[in-house]
């Protein structure tokens, strides 16, 4: 036999692992053959074990084996602890002294009483629930977070937080001038599409001037602002996230608190001010790039651009513009707050920053859009 400290190997001509359990008198004989390895097959045992200790062991026909054998035998022996006489003590006799060795320290701890305990099948009202129990605890801490985002700001007006000024502008330079490629290239892209579609349908009516209309009214009130939010989620609400993962996982965050600076009013304030700020500014740049868009496809289909323009100023009032710059702000606000709360509280692992990140856009967007879907309802009730 091929001890257990030996380098195990897998050949092709390996034997299969099997346990036999015989009866010689009154004695209980557990027979051990074949190789036991990890990657090997399943041991295969002739009856179910009996209630008691095996009183010898025969392994004349083991082959080579890994901390599979181990295993199968504490398992037995466990077991056989469990349902027959816990007063019985185990004998050894027959296997090696290796063996004997691994069995005995491993049965003199005691063991985890947890690694006992069966999970439950899973169903589908069981899965729900979690779900249900998991969105509620976002929810709650989301509006935990808000709180402290207001009593931060508080703080902020009454002179008492503290952050570096620098910081500050470099978060808004980050949320707003380098932000402008990509408003720029989807706002103008929105704005075509509508164009585009408007006008295939309004052309059926002779009616191609309402085309201004509509891609003005879709732009300031829903699209402009919408379309922002949701660039922001995946740009700068992920990187919100990964930068505080990062911060959380490096215990920068818990350096400041060492130096008795408060990380919430440090690190979420300019971040949150920032955002606020450049959302409603990018919100008014991306519904007048929309509109040029739809004006470039309209002089395409016949519309003179002054006329369109005329046309978009008509129906385009002050309430209709101020909507969506209104909304922008708290989808700002909504980001910056999701980011930042996710990247708080992700785990100490570049793994935790990553799923952080992802986490954080698809909270974001999520929130963005039923804040949309709430605000739609209420601007139709108030008659807006």
């Amino acid at each position: 036999m091929i001890s257990a400290n030996q380098s195990v190997t897998t050949a092709a001509g390996s034997l299969p692992p099997r346990a036999v359990w015989n009866h010689k008198g009154t004695d209980t004989i557990l027979e051990l053959s074949g190789d036991w390895h990890r990657d090997g097959p399943a041991a295969e045992e002739s009856e179910h074990a009996p209630g008691q200790h095996p009183d010898h062991y025969e392994i004349s026909s083991l082959g080579t084996y890994d901390s599979t054998l181990p295993a199968f035998l504490l398992a037995n022996l466990r077991n056989a602890s469990t349902t027959g006489d816990k007063q019985q003590a185990p004998v050894f006799d027959g296997l090696p002294d290796v063996l004997q060795s691994m069995l005995k320290l491993a049965l003199a701890v005691p063991e985890d009483g947890q690694a006992l305990i069966t999970p439950h099948a899973s169903s589908d009202v069981r899965e729900l629930g979690k779900f249900t129990l998991k969105v509620w605890s976002g929810v709650c801490s989301f509006v935990e977070f808000t709180g402290q985002s207001v009593l931060s700001i508080g703080r902020l007006a009454t002179g008492h937080a503290r952050f570096r000024a620098s910081d500050f502008w470099l978060t808004l330079e980050e949320c707003g001038a380098k932000a402008l490629p990509i408003v720029s290239l989807i706002s103008f892209l929105i704005g075509s599409i509508l164009a585009f579609v408007g006008n295939v349908q309004l052309a059926n009516f002779g009616a191609n001037l309402f085309v201004a209309d509509l891609v003005g009214i879709a732009m300031v009130r829903e699209m402009g602002a919408v379309m922002t939010a949701i660039i922001m989620c995946g740009r700068t609400g992920a990187a919100f996230a990964a930068n505080l993962g990062s911060m959380k996982a490096n215990e920068e965050i818990d350096a400041l608190r060492t130096f008795g600076l408060d990380p919430f009013d440090f690190l979420v304030l300019p971040r949150l001010l920032a955002l606020v700020l450049m959302m409603p500014i990018l919100t008014v740049y991306a519904n007048i790039v929309g509109i040029l868009g739809g004006m470039l496809v309209g002089f395409m289909v016949g519309i003179p651009p002054i006329l369109y323009w005329t046309e978009t100023l008509n129906a385009v009032d002050l309430t209709n513009f101020s909507l969506g710059v209104f909304k922008s702000v708290f989808f700002g606000a909504t980001i910056a707050i999701s980011g930042c709360l996710i990247g708080l509280r992700a785990g100490n692992s570049a793994a935790a920053v990553g799923q952080a990140t992802t986490s954080a856009v698809v909270a974001s967007i999520t929130i963005v859009i039923v804040l949309d879907s709430g605000f739609a309802a209420i601007f139709t009730l108030l008659d807006i």
